[in-house]
């Protein structure tokens, strides 16, 4: 019996992922792009092909009450806690066909070798792809992770669509129940730990000339609108000293947004979006302007202070201005720490399989961040030309795959027997 996977076999388990990403990406609600978004005909019908390679995989399957597709490997005893695996199967419109599909056929396929070796763990292995981790349909982000951790907020099943149809409506269309949500939660002791597999979408690894990276958390964000009010006048005839003009004031602050934020931290970004101008005339003094930022960085208490730092030069240029300043926070999330324990097995792995190990944060959003509420994570990311997500031109490599893969089987197992360990000592000291 094996107890690693060779590299013709990791060069196979690699083809057969990427071309299922391909068979996925045929899943789509629009005729040469790929959309596929919560409780839509394409949902359901990628879950069911998921499902039948969880099934070749070994694995017990079934589709929760939020719509995630999940398999189970059972452990060398019945009833073991697992290890969760997985990633999304939605996506943004016109998507990339890697970003959430890669991370659950690669689980599959650790799941499939180990079938094939005949090998049980002392933890089972489940596999979820989640419903809905972008949000494209309704709003609102993370559906199906967030239906496990059963941390779905009562207001959620009356929130609707472009079309107005509400997510209760359109679960029941697909034979879901929103009173049944409250089913999907799993029990605090169902996991140990969740691995996730992710293309990186961005270039840190490309530029450092590696496959594969491990994550040491994923940012936090904070997203504000905000705005600088002066006074619209006349562009010929009101002299330059007399001016309160709120584009003027609006471009010294995003000059200062973009050199605090190089000087604050390299792990920190800060983007201004959005920019609107009123009245918006050529011949106007711009007398209101209205502008997005969003804010980035893997810890809290530097980002915090980031924010600070800028809210409080936008006041001091708008007063030295004569103008006032407006901002109003409307979304935050918390910066997700991964678990060092697992982290370390991640980077053990990547460093047996590459040589070296490269740690870096995540800019996205994840599954992760959600079951981090409930259990602790670890995430690996996998090269992606040009650091390109979200758009058409996403692409990672066989190769890289397969790579990804090998590490991936060699975390979870290492995690598995750690588990097994300390079950056993625990065992012989009662």
């Amino acid at each position: 019996m094996q107890n690693k996977m060779s590299v013709l076999q990791a060069q196979q388990a690699g083809e057969r992922a990427m071309a299922r990403c391909d068979s996925l990406a045929m899943i789509s609600e629009t005729e040469g792009q790929l959309t596929r978004v919560y409780l839509s005909a394409e949902h359901l019908r990628a879950n069911h092909l998921t499902g039948q390679w969880m099934k070749e995989a070994g694995m017990n399957v079934w589709q929760d009450e939020v719509g995630n597709i999940c398999g189970r490997y059972e452990a060398q005893t019945p009833d073991a806690p697992a290890i969760l695996l997985g990633s999304h199967l939605d996506s943004v419109r016109n998507a990339g066909k890697y970003d959430g599909p890669l991370g659950v056929l690669t689980a599959i396929e650790t799941v499939s070798w180990l079938n094939a070796q005949q090998i049980r763990l002392p933890v089972a292995i489940e596999i979820i792809g989640f419903a809905d981790e972008e949000g494209t349909r309704f709003g609102i982000t993370l559906l199906g992770s967030k239906g496990i951790t059963g941390r779905w907020p009562a207001c959620w099943p009356a929130q609707p669509d472009g079309e107005g149809i509400t997510v209760a409506q359109a679960m029941q269309s697909v034979g879901l129940q929103a009173e049944n949500i409250a089913r999907a939660a799993r029990r605090r002791d169902a996991f140990i730990a969740y691995l996730e597999l992710h293309i990186e979408q961005g270039p840190c690894l490309e530029q450092a000339g590696l496959a594969l990276g491990v994550v040491t958390a994923i940012n936090g964000a904070r997203r504000l609108n905000c705005s600088f009010t002066g006074m619209a006048g006349h562009a010929g005839t009101v002299p330059m000293t007399h001016r309160k003009d709120a584009l003027a004031a609006a471009a010294e602050w995003m000059v200062f947004i973009e050199k605090a934020t190089c000087e604050a931290d390299p792990l920190l970004v800060a983007t201004v979006g959005t920019l609107t101008c009123e009245p918006g005339a050529v011949n106007v003094i711009p007398g209101e302007v209205r502008l997005s930022l969003d804010i980035r960085g893997p810890e809290d208490d530097p980002l915090a202070k980031l924010l600070a730092t800028l809210l409080q030069e936008a006041d001091q240029i708008a007063a030295r201005r004569g103008l006032s300043f407006r901002a109003e926070e409307y979304y935050g999330i918390q910066a997700t720490t991964c678990d060092p324990a697992l982290r370390n097995a991640f980077s053990e792995a990547v460093t047996e399989v590459q040589g070296q190990s490269l740690l870096l944060p995540s800019g996205a959003g994840h599954d992760a961040i959600a079951i981090a509420e409930c259990w602790p994570v670890a995430m690996l990311f996998v090269r992606c030309a040009g650091g390109i997500s979200h758009h058409p031109a996403e692409s990672v490599t066989t190769a890289d795959v397969s790579l990804a893969i090998q590490a991936y089987l060699q975390a979870i197992i290492k995690v598995a027997e750690s588990a097994g360990s300390v079950n056993s000592r625990n065992a012989e000291n009662v």
